[in-house]
């Protein structure tokens, strides 16, 4: 629902408020006062009304004075009322509706009005009323104000139409950041769920590397608070804290984990990716494979196609405790939404690889 008090294309603005629909404003004074004086002379000359041969300045002035002042009463109060109508009837939801009361609104306000003005005209300059020519005149003001009308909502639809795409917009743009903010906020219990896991397992066995579990958790943990509300880092610092995790899985695991890299150090800085996204997903591999010294678990971490691949061997565990499922949905989703690209699974059944899309830097 829109209300106008300006018109025209100069310039278009939209006042929102919290409470009340956005009101449409646009600017047609210039319109309005070069179009009342145009109707205002064109149409007494063209139905026959007044002649200006043998006719004096005076008369003229006067009575071209008079047309224009009856232009702008119908200009004027069409124009009110169709800005009142734009409150009650929307073109998308009730067209028929809005056609039909328009039509009715142009007639039966614009016809009285100049067949008012008219007999005044004629009782003044002592002519007698002539009903061919009032009627004449009637159906040139009536097409003209429907014509304006016609130019009315055309604006209106278009700004109409305008404005709902920018909302929209604005509400995709709205959910995509609240969701973002909830897979975010799902990071913190994911990774420290996992964390005190392996922690607890450290305590039982071995309280010297359970405690510089503790102080290597403390740094890595740090960094996540620092970049959770981040939507993008630079590559080269998430694989310089990803090594620090990998240290802290080293603790648990010793030689039955081995990460390999496959970057060249120049690569790592011309890419951005979505913070933490790469412990998530070595995270996930841990999780789901068998890890042993005689069978060590291999991760391959490399780029390919804009893409950073992680990809191991699959040894599946036999039983999978506790896994809450969050990890690998939450990676996709911030993919989906912060870099607007989707996170490509490839399982054969003996490789598993994960291919995280990157945003590369432009120069």
């Amino acid at each position: 629902m829109r209300e106008a008090e300006e018109f025209m294309p100069e310039t278009t603005k939209t006042v929102s408020s919290p409470d009340k629909p956005d009101k449409m404003k646009v600017n047609d004074k210039l319109i309005r006062i070069i179009g009342v004086q145009f109707f205002g002379i064109v149409i007494p000359n063209a139905t026959g009304l007044i002649s200006n041969n043998d006719r004096s300045i005076t008369y003229l002035l006067g009575t071209y004075g008079f047309f224009i002042a009856m232009t702008f009463l119908v200009w004027e109060g069409n124009r009110f009322f169709l800005f009142k109508l734009q409150k009650r009837f929307d073109w998308f939801i009730h067209p028929l509706q809005k056609t039909v009361v328009l039509l009715a609104m142009n007639v039966f306000y614009t016809a009285p009005v100049v067949i008012g003005m008219l007999l005044l005209w004629y009782y003044g300059t002592g002519n007698a009323a002539d009903w061919q020519v009032i009627q004449t005149t009637v159906i040139v003001c009536v097409i003209s104000v429907v014509f304006i009308t016609h130019v009315y909502e055309t604006v209106f639809l278009i700004k109409q139409r305008q404005d709902d795409l920018v909302r929209g917009e604005q509400l995709e743009r709205a959910k995509a950041q609240a969701e973002l903010e909830v897979l975010k906020n799902q990071i913190d219990p994911h990774f420290m769920f996992n964390s005190l896991n392996s922690l607890s397992y450290l305590i039982d066995e071995n309280q010297s590397k359970a405690k510089q579990f503790t102080e290597s958790l403390a740094e890595v943990y740090r960094y996540i608070l620092s970049n959770k509300d981040q939507e993008l880092v630079i590559l080269e610092d998430e694989l310089v804290f990803l090594q620090k995790y990998i240290d802290l899985l080293k603790l648990r695991f010793g030689e039955a984990l081995k990460v390999m890299f496959e970057i060249k150090e120049d690569e790592k800085s011309q890419y951005l990716i979505p913070p933490i996204s790469v412990f998530i997903a070595l995270e996930n591999v841990v999780k789901h494979n068998e890890l042993s010294k005689s069978s060590p678990l291999t991760v391959t971490i490399g780029l390919e196609e804009d893409a950073l691949s992680v990809q191991n061997r699959m040894v599946e565990k036999k039983s999978l405790y506790h896994s809450t499922k969050i990890g690998l949905n939450n990676l996709k989703e911030r993919f989906r939404i912060t870099v607007n690209r989707e996170v490509i699974v490839k399982n054969d059944g003996v490789y598993f690889e994960l291919m995280l899309p990157l945003l590369k830097l432009t120069n």
